[in-house]
């Protein structure tokens, strides 16, 4: 069965902790472009940093990095580049092992000095294959998450148990999230059958997964 894998990984055994060192508020998240092969995989990053000087010396930090090569400036925002680049080789072992199972990088950025992945394998027993692989290659990707794909894709693809997917779809759909609303809680609780404090919280803890697995972050309720 297809499975998508929440993992982590340390920039240390991937890629741009020098730069992290030098820009420690740098935060990097790696465009999804589909390549012929691992030698010019994932090519694009957008970059930024919180204040002007670490933002302007973002794109020398990059270039200047063990892991990457001929780093060039694709397009500037004010508070973002869009950035060019080569892996360099021991980067790329972490793409032949999932190339390896056949999965796809669907998400790939930073939180700290932590890479971040949301990774597609199209069956559940290549997940095991690649993180004995990983193990081989002294690669220490963290498992965080392993979700089946099913008939509830979008549900599961953020975490959201049925109650809670059916509660944001339901709120949304009714004008609870328009501005201005064209319902309130009250009138959704009576919809649903529950409790004005019942579906409050049914609300809060579906809005607190879908922003934990949109940005990385863990989330503090079930």
């Amino acid at each position: 069965m297809t499975t998508i894998v929440r993992a982590t990984l340390p920039a240390g055994q991937f890629a741009l902790e020098n730069t992290f060192q030098r820009v420690p508020s740098a935060e990097f998240e790696i465009v999804r472009v589909v390549a012929n092969s691992t030698d010019r995989v994932l090519p694009l990053l957008w970059a930024t940093a919180d204040d002007g000087a670490a933002f302007d010396s973002l794109p020398d930090a990059v270039r200047e990095d063990p892991t990457t090569r001929e780093v060039s400036v694709v397009t500037e925002f004010d508070t973002e580049y869009l950035l060019k680049l080569e892996w360099e080789m021991h980067v790329r072992v972490l793409f032949y092992v999932l190339q390896e199972e056949d999965a796809t990088i669907l998400d790939a950025r930073t939180k700290a000095d932590d890479w971040h992945f949301r990774i597609l394998f199209p069956e559940h027993d290549s997940v095991a294959s690649m993180y004995q692989s990983c193990q081989e290659y002294d690669v220490s990707l963290d498992i965080k998450q392993i979700t089946q794909l099913s008939d509830s894709f979008r549900r599961g693809w953020f975490g959201l148990t049925e109650h809670q997917y059916e509660t944001i779809v339901g709120a949304y759909r009714e004008g609870y999230y328009a501005v201005p609303r064209e319902a309130n809680l009250e009138e959704l609780a009576g919809s649903f059958g529950v409790s004005h404090q019942a579906l409050s919280e049914r609300l809060r803890r579906g809005h607190e997964k879908l922003i934990a697995n949109a940005m990385h972050l863990e989330t503090s309720t079930v």
